[in-house]
């Protein structure tokens, strides 16, 4: 990949998120929740740009930014219990409930899985093996576990009127289902990434 292309794919990916977020902010299910669901994408877009020239992160890392970016802006759009692909997937499998919320904490445990082992990788002593492996699990639960605690907080601040915010759908166990969820992310991304983001470690950034 030339030097101009590696400039250009992350500010392309940068504009359609900007798209995305604006239309998502069109006639949001719940505009309170659209807020609190669209944040982290503002603020870690932000902290991309500022950090850009500073620690520019690989390719892959872009990408997979992006498509988390996505997800939770179609969550904010609809709410995660109300996201119609959530609806699809539980009429032809038969489910009880909507799990796009589960799906978008798997990849809440799978992107910030390749980011934490990149920072490792460049920033510490730490090479790819057990300890990285371990290590990078480790701060996805606890990048999880905060989020969590987050939600608790919105519940305790706003009431019933964070019951969109939470989603829980009446289960009891969402919580832990969540962490859960992120966990498996985690591990799929370590298993299934880690040669071809070592690849583009090596080709540097």
């Amino acid at each position: 990949m030339s030097c101009d292309k590696r400039v250009l794919e992350p500010l392309v990916l940068l504009g359609l998120t900007v798209v995305a977020l604006v239309a998502s902010g069109i006639g949001p299910h719940d505009r309170a929740t659209w807020y609190l669901e669209v944040a982290p994408v503002v603020i870690g877009g932000a902290l991309l740009m500022a950090t850009y020239r500073r620690f520019r992160l690989t390719p892959l890392l872009y990408r997979l930014i992006f498509l988390h970016a996505l997800v939770l802006i179609l969550g904010g759009h609809y709410t995660y219990a109300r996201v119609p692909a959530g609806f699809w997937v539980q009429d032809w499998f038969d489910l009880a409930r909507n799990h796009y919320d589960r799906f978008a904490h798997f990849v809440q445990g799978f992107v910030p899985a390749v980011l934490a082992r990149e920072i490792l990788l460049r920033r510490t002593p730490l090479r790819p093996g057990g300890w990285l492996f371990f290590l990078v699990v480790c701060v996805c639960l606890a990048f999880s576990a905060t989020y969590e605690l987050g939600e608790w907080l919105a519940a305790v601040v706003a009431g019933s009127g964070a019951d969109e915010f939470l989603g829980t759908q009446g289960d009891v166990w969402d919580t832990q289902w969540d962490m859960f969820m992120a966990l498996l992310g985690a591990l799929a991304a370590q298993l299934t990434l880690a040669r071809v983001h070592d690849r583009e470690l090596a080709r540097g950034v």
